[in-house]
């Protein structure tokens, strides 16, 4: 039976040291997501709002205070059918309760203002640290390598929707934040406000056992901190189960809505292939988690409510049964009665703060959680190493160069490379060899390349599908530079030049130019704004891939012109004849015998 008992013993305590220790990490994780806001370039600011919420907060308990005495002499102004106290206890409550609402208004307004401006910033903050040296794009890349069961968990290096804890989850963190921090400073005030009036109001209370006389002091004060006590424990064994709800339900809304946005992007590939069906079923599988998720947190909720509810309607009619016997004795009169009423009500309220903030702790728990993965994810995040400025007759250099995929596979391996001005390089080989990824390496964003790298200046990609976005012509031609850089005439030369006649005179025009423009018109546009631009180094991958051979001859001539004007070079991915004519080195990615270092070699042919 010792054993036994030790053993148990062990256990407990080993779990409430886990327990303590989780409340001591979120603590952490909370305090690493607020301070930078606090101590940034605002935080004179968000100080001052911060502590003039918490002077209206104690304000707040102060009136309750006030409250509460004024309970007692209204009460007893009844009771006695006192007339004059009765009006002038009326009298004093208008004025109380003006000062009440004045003071709960600002600080509902200042609360909102400082959760909105924290917000701000760290929506800002959170932007600037995903768009800074491609972190979205490294993002994407490692998204599914932990696999299914570790995507979006805290601490993942692959965090799901990072658009979503940028947009919703840093809202919510916000709020949850100081609504739950200055309802627990609340409560903590008034339970010291009123305590001491409970414990002076309730007496003793008086029983006996084995023939003795005990006498318990404030008894009120202790079946507070009992029933509040029970209410705690119940309510977190109740209520626990929604913490991971929350934190999957958050998932499970964003993966939902980030299908239908890919929907909505390709469109016409869908509709082309008559994917509808397919889409429909994607959708209503992930709109099924969402609903499956939903009813086991809203069941999970339900329980808590079951409980909470009785709790709360209890403990209205529990000071009145305490404290009735002495009522009825003449001990204390009905002002006495309310006055314990209300003290009681606020120190159990204040000691079941955990009881009535249950549902809003869960969600913020799990909105911490996600920003916390978000956070750690850019700390493990693989870093890229800039390339160096290569001289001005080099488009790029690279010595040693190491190529990998994601998953740990080594493309290439100790590979040098050079092209300089006036240089017409071509780039073949087997699909899936990683001419796309070179090229990434080459532009400097791809995470998994080793060795040096120098490039020029001035130097422009041609992606196969390029990027525009959504709004005048002139912006999705000039991106990502700003159109007021180039006049119109610039603008529209470019437009002619690139085969794009029919849309000189639209640049005003507002639409969605990725959807809008066939896959022709998009590469032929991306033409145009490498003719704008003028860079002296090209990198084409594939970009003539939806042309015909008459407009990819022309487009080419007025490429290889341009770079000549500029004295630069151009490399190409490509595989048609056409596009071979206009260069005269050929570097070609060759297979490697199964055990090589790599499973690519570069070599070069000739042209």
């Amino acid at each position: 039976m010792s054993s036994t008992t030790n053993t148990n013993t062990a256990a407990a305590n080993h779990t409430l040291a886990a327990k303590w220790d989780a409340t001591r990490q979120q603590t952490r994780r909370v305090w690493a997501l607020s301070k930078p806001y606090f101590s940034s370039e605002h935080r004179w600011q968000a100080r001052g709002l911060l502590l003039a919420i918490v002077a209206l907060n104690l304000g707040l308990v102060y009136m309750n205070v006030l409250f509460n005495d004024w309970n007692k002499l209204f009460y007893d102004s009844l009771q006695d059918k006192n007339a004059a106290v009765f009006w002038q206890q009326l009298g004093r409550f208008s004025y109380l309760a003006f000062a009440f609402i004045v003071i709960a208004v600002y600080k509902f307004y200042l609360t909102q203002l400082l959760e909105i401006r924290w917000r701000a910033w760290m929506t800002t903050h959170y932007l600037q640290r995903w768009l800074k040296d491609q972190a979205f794009y490294r993002f994407e890349l490692t998204r599914f390598q932990a696999g299914n069961s570790a995507e979006g968990t805290q601490g993942s290096s692959n965090p799901d929707n990072p658009d979503q804890r940028i947009q919703e989850d840093i809202g919510q963190f916000t709020s949850y934040t100081l609504s739950l921090s200055m309802g627990l400073l609340n409560s903590v005030v008034t339970l010291g406000s009123f305590v001491g009036i409970l414990w002076t109001l309730s007496g003793g209370f008086s029983f006996h056992f084995q023939g003795s006389e005990y006498v318990i002091s404030g008894f009120m004060v202790w079946m507070a901190l009992l029933y509040s006590l029970v209410g705690s424990v119940l309510t977190h064994y109740i209520g626990r189960p929604q913490i991971a709800l929350n934190f999957q339900q958050q998932k499970v809304e964003a993966d939902f809505r980030h299908r239908m946005v890919r929907v909505r992007e390709y469109s016409e590939s869908i509709a082309l292939d008559r994917g509808e069906a397919v889409e429909h079923g994607q959708l209503d599988l992930r709109f099924g988690r969402v609903l499956n998720n939903y009813l086991a947190l809203i069941t999970a909720q339900k329980r808590l409510i079951w409980f909470t509810s009785f709790f709360g309607q209890a403990a209205v009619v529990f000071p009145f049964l305490v404290a009735a016997p002495r009522f009825f004795s003449g001990a204390i009169q009905l002002g006495e009665l309310m006055q314990i009423s209300s003290a009681f009500g606020q120190v159990q309220g204040a000691l079941s703060w955990f009881v009535d903030s249950y549902s809003s702790l869960a969600s913020w728990r799990a909105t911490t959680d996600r920003l916390t993965g978000f956070e750690g994810a850019f700390q493990t995040l693989k870093p890229i190493a800039p390339a160096a400025v290569a001289p001005a007759d080099v488009a790029v250099r690279s010595s040693d160069l190491g190529l990998a995929l994601p998953t740990g596979a080594v493309l290439l391996a100790h590979t040098a490379l050079q092209v300089n001005a006036g240089d017409r390089v071509l780039l073949t080989g087997p699909s899936g060899s990683g001419k796309s990824t070179l090229f990434r390496a080459l532009a400097g964003i791809w995470p998994y390349a080793s060795g040096s790298l120098e490039r020029g200046e001035q130097t422009m990609f041609l992606p196969q599908r390029p990027y525009f976005p959504d709004g005048p012509l002139r912006d999705a031609l000039a991106y990502p530079q700003a159109a007021s850089s180039y006049p119109d005439e610039a603008l529209q030369q470019a437009l002619q030049d690139a085969m794009l006649a029919p849309l000189i005179d639209q640049l005003d025009r507002v639409d969605a130019w990725s959807q809008k423009l066939s896959g022709g018109e998009q590469q032929r546009l991306a033409f145009a704004r490498v003719l704008l631009k003028q860079p002296q180094w090209v990198f084409a991958d594939e970009a003539t891939s939806a042309l015909d051979e008459a407009t990819e001859t022309t487009l080419y001539q007025r490429l290889s012109a341009l770079v000549a004007q500029r004295k630069g070079a151009l490399v190409s991915i490509a595989h048609r004849p056409g596009v071979a004519a206009f260069h005269q080195r050929h570097w070609v990615l060759e297979p490697q015998a199964a055990g090589s270092e790599a499973r690519f070699t570069l070599a070069e042919k000739p042209a």
